[in-house]
């Protein structure tokens, strides 16, 4: 086991990653990361309002964006999106050009949630949370303004894994019905260590020591990481999926978690789940952080599945 692997160590060094950017932020006088996002893809204007959603774990602060055409009195579906960050980063404002996009190209009512993190909040606290903010989004679209009853959740990195959570709960909890988990470069499976996968190139944006952090912040009890909310692409998970939310399946070709996301995918596809499995050629892991071209491709097919599914 390496030193990082340690929860007590892993912990200090998850607080500091985190201190590290939001010490960035400030220099910067926020116009860091944000401002970048916001810059993406002008075309797709920025329309938000802010909102506190009241969860188990304690309330998740939230950012909706409305379609262009919210004004026009139809009621639109609605898609929660879950960010990435290794379950320990707060990067919200990094799929600020997804959501924009989404909310244009798909004509839904997007919902960013800023879910609880580790180590602050490990496991089971952010999937349990994530959980929550989709009941309610589905229970409260009359009040809000969205149609609960054409729901998609997605997410990027450890926003994917925690959209299939919430798929997953939602199949054995009895609901909310959704229409589609977008499951974009997703780790799913944490019992295998980092050190045991491969990727199809030498370095690798995803590196061993980032996992010993990561996993060992979110999930300290390393028996724990078999869990199927964790690592439901582990053969050691073999319940019936049979009924799942549909699914897109997103990985990256260069990228470490490339083969989870293959074997989830086929998992979906044997109980008839999977709706289109899609590799990225050419890229790594949060590829489309920095590829214009690559994320408005796959940002288009995310549209037109979610558009598909949520009959917008």
């Amino acid at each position: 086991m390496s030193l990082l692997a340690r929860p007590a160590v892993a912990r200090l060094a998850a607080k500091a990653l985190q201190r590290v950017t939001v010490l960035a932020d400030r220099r910067s006088g926020g116009r860091g990361s944000a401002a970048a996002s916001h810059a993406r893809f002008p075309e797709f204007p920025r329309r938000v309002r802010e909102l506190t959603i009241p969860t188990s774990i304690g309330p998740a602060r939230a950012t909706v964006y409305l379609p262009p055409n919210a004004s026009d009195g139809a009621t639109p579906p609605v898609h929660v999106n879950f960010h990435g960050g290794g379950y320990v980063m707060t990067l919200t404002e990094l799929d600020d050009p997804l959501c924009r996009y989404l909310a244009a190209e798909a004509g839904v009512v997007v919902i960013n949630v800023d879910y609880a993190v580790a180590p602050q909040h490990p496991f089971p606290a952010p999937p349990r949370q994530a959980y929550d903010v989709v009941r309610w989004v589905a229970e409260q679209g009359g009040e809000e303004g969205w149609d609960g009853s054409r729901l998609t959740v997605g997410g990027q990195s450890a926003g994917g894994g925690l959209a299939a959570a919430v798929a997953r709960q939602a199949l054995e909890e009895g609901g909310p019905p959704i229409a589609l988990q977008v499951l974009h470069y997703p780790p799913l499976d944490l019992a295998t260590g980092a050190r045991h996968k491969r990727a199809a190139t030498a370095r690798p944006v995803l590196r061993p020591w980032m996992a010993d952090v990561f996993d060992s912040s979110y999930v300290p009890d390393a028996k724990r990481r078999a869990d199927p909310l964790v690592s439901p692409a582990h053969p050691s998970d073999t319940a019936d999926l049979t009924g799942i939310a549909p699914a897109l399946v997103i990985t990256a070709e260069y990228d470490l978690l490339r083969g989870e996301g293959e074997r989830y995918a086929e998992r979906l596809r044997k109980v008839g789940a999977l709706v289109e499995y899609h590799e990225v050629t050419g890229a790594d892991h949060g590829y489309d952080g920095g590829d214009d071209e690559k994320a408005r491709t796959v940002y288009g097919v995310i549209a037109r599945h979610v558009r598909e599914a949520a009959g917008s």
